[in-house]
């Protein structure tokens, strides 16, 4: 099997850069005038020469705090923005120029915006993105079809969109991006404001779509569950710049090089012997601690010893306070 990497990427991005220049105005009728004869302009660095590249069929999750430019990104990958400077090729196009060839390729979803008219049935939508997309029935039947099953929505389809949860309305507007079958999938938070049943869904459905069809798909989100169930790679985006580009195991591996240890005896041990362990928390029969990777061999031999065993559970660190660490030792930078 040939690897994505051995492939031309399908996103090539090299020295990407967005600025936005606007001007300051005080409040109140005399600020208004006055902004009207002198105006003080700022510029602002959204995007600050990231370079990637992403093969075919890979799912990558894009992190940073608010404000770190990763939506700016994804409106740039998909030719909603301007790229002030740098080269960027997403498929053999550039994005801006918004040719229907390249949007017939690619497919938006941003978790707090719409695509499906609020008063009419999704079907009513689906159908305008069949004209829209150059799609023969036959295509868009079948892809419907298949959609609709993955999703679970066949039932939906004829309702009004503001009838519908907010759980079913986001699988509608996946399926709206989808019907023409896009090569890459541009994802701005999903599952916002879903709850845990929803997400689960959502995850397992794209998921499949990227098994089934070889979508690639480019994720932005602040909940780590969407990234730990899709993600091997994320990229770490902060103040507009490329801060981590790799594997998320390689990432845990090295924010975090200690596995976390939670014992739970029969009774209470005494661990006041222990070697090689750090941040020791004892309550009631239960022990909690770190241990380098390397140390936790030795450290399970040491805890067996201290006595009968109920439960030994060892693990990486939370991938969720992980990051929080990370943003917040550099937002104190």
């Amino acid at each position: 099997m040939t690897s994505v990497h051995a492939l031309p990427p399908v996103i090539a991005a090299h020295d990407l850069t967005k600025t936005y220049t606007f001007h300051q105005q005080r409040a109140g009728l005399g600020g208004a005038l006055k902004s009207l004869v002198r105006r003080t302009y700022e510029t602002r660095l959204a995007v600050d020469r990231v370079t990637f590249d992403i093969g075919r069929g890979e799912v990558v999750g894009l992190l940073g705090p608010n404000g770190a430019g990763k939506t700016t990104t994804l409106k740039m990958l998909s030719g909603l923005l301007y790229t002030t400077s740098g080269d960027l090729q997403v498929l053999g196009h550039t994005p801006s120029a918004r040719k229907h060839e390249y949007l017939r390729r690619i497919a938006l979803v941003m978790g707090q915006k719409t695509m499906l008219w609020w008063d009419v049935p999704a079907m009513e939508s689906l159908l305008l993105h069949k004209d829209m997309y150059g799609l023969s029935t036959t295509e868009f039947d079948r892809n419907v079809s298949e959609l609709a099953d993955l999703l679970e929505v066949g039932h939906l389809l004829n309702v009004q969109v503001r009838k519908t949860s907010l759980g079913e309305r986001m699988k509608l507007e996946l399926m709206a991006a989808l019907v023409h079958g896009p090569e890459i999938l541009f994802l701005d938070e999903p599952t916002i404001g879903l709850d845990v049943v929803a997400k689960a869904r959502v995850r397992s459905f794209l998921a499949d779509v990227n098994r089934l069809r070889g979508t690639t798909i480019l994720i932005t989100s602040h909940d780590m569950d969407d990234i730990e169930a899709l993600c091997s790679r994320v990229m770490i985006i902060d103040h507009g710049r490329l801060q981590y580009d790799g594997g998320l195991d390689e990432l845990v591996r090295t924010a975090r090089p200690r596995k976390l240890v939670r014992a739970t005896y029969a009774a209470p041990v005494d661990v006041g012997q222990l070697d090689g362990v750090t941040d020791v928390e004892v309550s009631g029969t239960t022990v909690e601690l770190e241990a380098d990777r390397d140390r936790a061999g030795a450290v399970m031999e040491q805890l067996t010893r201290l006595g009968p065993l109920v439960d030994l559970d060892v693990a990486d660190a939370d991938i969720e306070d992980i990051m929080r660490d990370l943003f917040q030792r550099r937002s104190s930078l």
